[in-house]
């Protein structure tokens, strides 16, 4: 079962899930997704809640429905579901990490990984 955050509705969390399977390598490009009553029993939330996630991703052009065979992911999903979750990162963790950088005197070498830094 899914641990749900009572900041974000959790139609956007299941969304944010789903991405993360895409992302993950689970969930491949034309692949069927669970329906919503599997998904929403396995996350113990009401199939309607699901559905409105998979509207969500729909929208976003993640998803897509064929009629009498159920939801499946489209053939650029993966791409769509990075570009919508480095939206989302920007949007709402960013600031926040970057406002906390500033306020302990961080630089972006102090944070990165040697690797990367020294690529700069």
């Amino acid at each position: 079962m899914m641990e749900f955050h009572a900041e974000r509705p959790i139609y956007r969390q299941i969304a944010d899930y789903v991405c993360a399977r895409i992302l993950e390598g689970e969930w491949k490009n034309g692949a069927r997704v669970p329906s919503m009553r599997d998904l929403g029993a396995q996350m113990s939330v009401n199939a309607h809640t699901v559905l409105r996630a998979y509207e969500s991703l729909q929208a976003d052009g993640i998803m897509e429905v064929r009629r009498g065979m159920g939801y499946f992911l489209t053939e650029d999903a993966r791409e769509r579901a990075l570009h919508l979750q480095r939206m989302e990162f920007i949007k709402t963790k960013a600031p926040e990490f970057f406002a906390e950088m500033t306020r302990l005197q961080l630089t972006l070498d102090d944070v990165l990984p040697e690797d990367l830094s020294k690529k700069s």
